[in-house]
């Protein structure tokens, strides 16, 4: 069963009568009545909180002759037949209410606010209201104040009660007004990468710029954007650009607006955009960079990828010789125990987002065979050109034929 929990006014103990949801007014008659539907027919008996109204046996209507500040608060009741109870009915109080309007929880300066009162079942009835705030106090009062461009010395708590003939109800619960300066809106950049590139030759990349209220939360903010000097066209708190180009570069700021006021400008963050770099393939053998591109066959060589301002992000390479691209793809690779075959010319480019960069120029590792040490070799030399002193010589291990220069006079 849905239990019903209703009041009854009664003025001066007239007949006419209003069934309320609920309103306390000092003084006057008030009949609480506790109504079961689909119970009827039954034989009900009733528990009431609070607590004082239960004097058995208990009635489903409980009359307060001349209310007074005491019968103020909660009733709820329930109602029982053999040994079973229905629920509690939900509770219904006696006093009147104050609401804002809009019912932010932060209020900006320059915005406009409703403070109402409000009487729960008093609705037809003729009242006149008094406030606190001591300024709303303006005869004849009202359920209502508008105040257009609020400031900050409109804060403070507002309570009001509300009279009809000789009655008073009792002081609404303080609600509490505040009213703060617009706070300034935070620009922000997705991705945050120190530099972002623009197209060349291949796709370009995407940015979001964001602008951020804090405290803001739960307004339904208008945007404006400008770059430069210039506004650009987002009502909204994210201006997306889809590949970028250098022209995209400048300082960025927004500010919001909600109802009539505007918060301030944001600081500028400036978006550059630049050309994609060219990386640089380096040849490192124990940390040291090699110039010539020359190691011997056995030796250990790590093959690198450099992009020059390119710090920060999260870079996938590619690489030539196609051998290399194993997934996920890395800046370098090392090469344990090199072989003829390792020898060629190796280039790279990076990717982040849907931007490449260009190939980088080539470089070339030469492998060469380690001569042995260890064993002799033979040397036919002659002398082929005295005045230089220039000897020609031929090695039968490896069939090798160079030049020595002599200093022999």
């Amino acid at each position: 069963h849905k239990i019903l929990l209703s009041l009854i006014w009664c003025f001066y103990n007239s007949s006419l009568v209003w069934r309320f949801y609920c309103s306390k007014v000092i003084g006057e008659t008030v009949t609480v009545r506790c109504e079961i539907q689909g119970g009827e027919g039954a034989q009900w008996t009733y528990e009431w909180r609070p607590d004082k109204l239960n004097t058995p046996p208990t009635s489903n209507e409980y009359t307060i002759s001349s209310v007074t500040e005491s019968d103020g608060g909660g009733y709820s009741c329930r109602g029982t037949r053999s040994s079973s109870w229905t629920e509690w009915s939900d509770v219904i109080t006696l006093n009147p209410t104050v609401t804002l309007q809009p019912s932010w929880t932060q209020i900006y300066s320059g915005e406009t606010v409703t403070v109402r009162c409000d009487i729960q079942g008093a609705e037809g009835a003729q009242w006149t209201y008094e406030w606190r705030q001591n300024k709303l106090n303006t005869p004849p009062t009202s359920s209502e104040y508008r105040i257009i461009r609020v400031t900050e010395s409109d804060s403070g708590g507002y309570s009001c009660r509300g009279r009809r003939s000789f009655s008073w109800t009792e002081w609404s619960d303080i609600t509490t007004l505040k009213v703060t300066a617009p706070p300034k809106p935070t620009v922000t950049l997705q991705p945050s990468w120190p530099q972002i590139y623009s197209v060349v030759i291949y796709s370009g990349e995407t940015v979001t710029v964001r602008c951020e209220i804090q405290g803001g939360e739960g307004a339904q903010w208008t945007y404006e954007w400008r770059r430069g000097q210039s506004n650009i066209g987002s009502a909204s708190n994210e201006y997306r650009t889809i590949r970028v180009t250098e022209s995209d570069s400048g300082g960025y700021r927004c500010r919001g607006r909600r109802d009539s006021s505007w918060t301030d400008w944001s600081d500028v963050i400036t978006l550059t955009v630049l050309s994609p770099p060219k990386p640089t393939v380096i040849l490192l053998s124990s940390g040291t960079q090699i110039y010539s591109g020359v190691i011997y066959s056995g030796e250990t060589v790590t093959v690198r990828c450099e992009i020059q301002g390119g710090d920060g992000a999260q870079w996938t390479y590619e690489w030539r010789p196609d051998k290399l691209n194993t997934p996920p793809t890395s800046s370098e690779y090392t090469i344990s125990s090199a072989t003829k075959s390792d020898a060629g010319e190796y280039s790279c480019r990076g990717t982040r987002s849907s931007s490449w960069t260009k190939w980088s120029d080539i470089t070339t590792l030469t492998v060469s065979r380690k001569l042995d040490i260890f064993h002799p070799f033979y040397l036919y030399c002659a002398m082929f050109h005295q005045k230089q002193n220039k000897i020609l010589c031929l090695s039968i291990k490896t069939g090798s034929v160079f030049i020595l220069v002599s200093k022999v006079s």
